[in-house]
């Protein structure tokens, strides 16, 4: 029975292990596409798998009058992230743009500044936006707390990419971009580990001294 704990134990130690492993891979990842130059995004189907967390830039116009805020706090401040579609240049191919944090005001919503004509927005591609609490059914609206992009893509009737551009370029909006660093939770798997493999040692422990105990009471 000790023996049978000590294997699982390990083995879910292992796993943990292995998570916090490749989070380690996808933060270098990440660091490495902040300094990397971007891959220049062409409109059409694009492959998801390998843009994610690639530093690229796309050429396009936003459709301002379907951005969405996020509510999102910034260091304890309400606010919101601005989502805007970018309709790339003669195409009618779009791709979500996370551009920046506003803080909140009296009114609400905050005007947004998006800025007109043909932009050059420059970022890192992520999978999805970031999910906060959401209580009962998803929010829509101009304010939400979250933006699925096949549902957004479904209600707007856009072409979207099945992936967000995290805005790093600058841009004339008064947005803020200093983007928080992504907590992949490496600390919290390693814990883990650390605690499946001390279990495996008290359920080794335990056997062996139960082992002791019953040669001795024959």
């Amino acid at each position: 029975m000790a023996a049978l704990a000590c294997v699982a134990f390990v083995s879910l130690g292992q796993w943990q292990s292995r998570r916090a492993e490749a989070k380690r891979a996808t933060a270098l990842e990440l660091e490495r596409a902040e300094g990397a130059a971007p891959i220049e995004l062409a409109p059409g189907v694009l492959d998801a798998a390998a843009l994610v967390h690639k530093r690229v830039a796309a050429r396009g116009v936003f459709v301002a009058d379907r951005t969405v805020l996020l509510n999102r706090l910034r260091r304890a401040r309400p606010g919101y992230e601005v989502i805007t579609p970018l309709r790339f240049s003669q195409s009618q191919w779009h791709v979500l743009v996370n551009r920046g944090w506003l803080p909140a005001t009296e009114r609400a919503p905050p005007e947004v500044r998006t800025p007109g004509g043909e932009q050059r927005i420059v970022g890192i591609a992520l999978a999805r936006l970031p999910r906060a609490l959401e209580a009962g059914a998803a929010s829509a609206g101009r304010v939400r707390q979250n933006i699925d992009i096949a549902a957004f893509g479904a209600e707007t009737g856009l072409e979207l990419a099945p992936f967000v551009i995290e805005q790093h370029s600058a841009a004339d909006d008064g947005l803020a971009r200093d983007w928080p660093r992504v907590d992949l939770g490496i600390e919290r798997n390693e814990s883990y580990a650390l605690q499946w493999y001390s279990f495996a040692a008290l359920a080794l422990v335990l056997g062996v001294i139960m082992s002791f105990r019953r040669g001795a009471a024959r």
